[in-house]
């Protein structure tokens, strides 16, 4: 049964829009930034939550590359990120569907149906789960809308129960946002904090550079969406500058943080993070000009996506920085270390544009596909989610 959240006056009544078949969720949530507190205003959301899920068939074995991968899901629509909890895989669709796989099953109604701003490379995106998720059932979503003409992305907190959402709020907003380049990655650190990656607006790029934006940055936040004590730039959510649109994050075991950064049409780049470091763009790309350099520098473009340091035991990747490539259609393994790609092995090549890789808690890489974004080649069965498993 849906759950009805309280409205501000003058918002369309609960009642109102359950007889439409949708609800309202009203969310007043201000924001600190460099200092200057930000009055966020207030947004509808529109969110579904369906009834009993049905089962999608059983995994397939299939081989590919140099890989075998079982494949958990078919039918997925424009699938962006994923994220893990036990026997569960949450991810996201970009018209707005957060989807669960549980126990190698696809359940077919989604979790959640948000009313996103879905053209182009907005809608939504990232997804992340509460490290005490167990005790708190709390995921994290970034997602697009459009208020009074502008575009713009928030970060919502949603609380579930078996699979059906119970709550939603906003921890952080007024993100700047466009048709193109939003970012979206948001995962949880070693640190229990919660990074996220913005993108810079094609018509204003210099917001990269401007520090009371949230444009083009990395942001580090805590799971209530406050600025924690220790970010580099005090009162600000602002962890790093200078990117352009970051699509991949990761952490290895001694606590180095990576990201990748899609490049205009070349120079896509993957950087090491340093807490208030300046990334350059849009005044340098890749190296050079004063900015913290790129450890690895594509052009032409390979459109790198998800990120993670693999660490478990079940595959031979130990220590290796895994990286999706859109434009390739690979999952390549390499050290981050060694300063090129010459040794670098394709785990997964073949079933076209890959978007998002993650490590499962049982040691497996799970990977998404990404032939409906309007770039691929989609066969009747994409997008896909995978796992790799030799």
């Amino acid at each position: 049964m849906p759950v009805n959240l309280p409205g501000p006056a003058g918002v369309v009544s609960p009642l109102e829009l359950i007889n439409r078949g949708c609800r309202t969720i009203s969310v007043d949530k201000r924001v600190r930034i460099g200092g200057i507190i930000a009055a966020v205003a207030i947004s509808i959301i529109i969110i579904t939550s369906p009834g009993e899920p049905l089962p999608l068939p059983r995994p397939t074995t299939t081989s590919s590359g140099s890989g075998s991968v079982d494949v958990l899901a078919t039918g997925l629509d424009e699938p962006r990120h994923l994220a893990f909890y036990g026997d569960r895989v949450f991810l996201t669709e970009k018209a707005g569907r957060v989807r669960v796989v549980q126990d190698d099953v696809l359940l077919e109604e989604p979790l959640a149906v948000l009313r996103v701003a879905d053209e182009l490379d907005s809608g939504l995106l990232g997804i992340a789960v509460h490290p005490d998720f167990g005790e708190n059932h709390k995921l994290y979503v970034y997602h697009s809308y459009i208020e009074d003409g502008a575009a713009w992305n928030r970060i919502l907190q949603i609380t579930e129960r078996d699979n059906k959402l119970e709550d939603a709020e906003t921890v952080l907003d007024k993100i700047p946002g466009s048709r193109f380049s939003n970012g979206g990655v948001i995962k949880f650190g070693p640190d229990g904090k919660l990074y996220v990656g913005t993108g810079s607006v094609s018509d204003t790029l210099h917001l990269s550079q401007e520090m009371d934006s949230l444009g083009g940055k990395i942001l580090r936040i805590n799971d209530d969406g406050s600025i924690p004590s220790d970010n580099p730039f005090e009162g600000s959510p602002v962890y790093s500058l200078g990117h352009r649109d970051p699509q991949g994050m990761a952490w290895s075991s001694d606590g180095t943080m990576y990201a990748s950064d899609l490049g205009p049409s070349k120079n896509d780049e993957i950087n090491v993070i340093i807490p208030g470091g300046n990334y350059g763009w849009p005044d340098h790309e890749c190296s050079g000009g004063g900015y913290e350099d790129s450890i690895l520098c594509f052009d032409p473009a390979i459109e790198p996506g998800g990120l993670v340091v693999y660490s478990g035991e079940q595959l031979e990747f130990g220590g290796s920085l895994i990286m999706t490539s859109l434009r390739v259609g690979s999952l390549y393994g390499f050290d981050p270390t060694d300063g090129g790609l010459e040794d670098r092995q394709s785990i997964l090549a073949g079933l076209g544009r890959i978007r998002d890789v993650d490590e499962g808690p049982d040691g497996y890489l799970y990977a998404l596909t990404s032939n409906t974004d309007g770039r691929g080649f989609p066969d009747r069965t994409d997008d896909k989610l995978l796992r790799v498993i030799r």
